[in-house]
């Protein structure tokens, strides 16, 4: 064999090595590539913060700043991408196992697909209904679907009076229950416009424009400037999971 027929040949082995390593490549990011977007397709509730951002009251940014927070939540018991109510207690009192009655209303209504979980989705939408720019309206609504605890679209005596109750509860305060109904039937002598017995949701809108403090809970300034702790609907205690046991 001549010595250029010896190069030609050389040539054409590295040609096909090459080609060969090429598409190696190819079908190894390929399976990575596949990988990659079987995770984000299994990422429960993940919307992408620019769509996020145009359906709440946050920006790009601070929906990214929540989504690493709701990554340090979901994962610090049941690591499966969704926050679950022990998880949710443990990010609000340092502690799982602690029940409150607050608390569990509160996931119940992030939880609006009712599957028991809070997914990405459902916790950017929820936070946003306290963020200081959003409309006292919307912030109203909440808080009446908050005191309808039986959800039959109207707030009743005994609804308000178990909140009374699990609020003087939280507080470490004790009224006797004489005291309890008078505060009950005073709040329904100025929102019951209509004396039927029930709160609507006009007569709730109104009596909440003349008590505005009804609605101080549900303002977190800080969720203009996110950072990774987790906002606080309630009182937080410092007690975690080891001093309990």
């Amino acid at each position: 064999m001549s010595w250029r027929a010896e190069i030609q040949e050389e040539a054409e082995g590295a040609d096909c090595k090459s080609t060969g390593w090429k598409l190696e490549q190819t079908y190894i990011s390929s399976i990575m590539g596949c990988a990659f977007a079987k995770q984000i397709k299994q990422a429960p509730g993940y919307e992408h913060p620019t769509i996020l951002a145009s359906q709440t009251a946050f920006t790009v940014s601070q929906v990214e700043a929540l989504h690493e927070l709701y990554k340090k939540i979901c994962n610090s018991i049941n690591k499966d991408g969704l926050i679950h109510k022990e998880e949710f207690q443990l990010a609000l009192f340092k502690n799982s196992k602690r029940h409150n009655f607050f608390a569990d209303r509160i996931f119940n209504l992030f939880d609006t697909k009712h599957n028991g979980v809070i997914e990405f989705e459902e916790f950017v939408k929820s936070l946003s209904i306290f963020h200081p720019n959003t409309s006292q309206d919307v912030k109203i609504e909440f808080a009446f679907r908050l005191y309808n605890l039986r959800n039959t679209g109207f707030i009743e005596g005994e609804e308000v009076k178990e909140m009374v109750n699990a609020l003087l509860k939280e507080s470490n305060l004790y009224l006797s229950e004489e005291i309890v109904d008078t505060i009950v039937g005073e709040t329904f002598k100025q929102a019951d416009s209509n004396c039927d017995g029930k709160i609507d949701p006009t007569e709730w809108k109104e009596f909440v424009k003349k008590n505005p403090s009804l609605l101080k809970n549900m303002t977190i300034p800080y969720l203009i400037d996110i950072t990774m702790e987790f906002p606080s609907f309630v009182m937080n205690n410092e007690v975690d999971d080891e001093s309990m046991s």
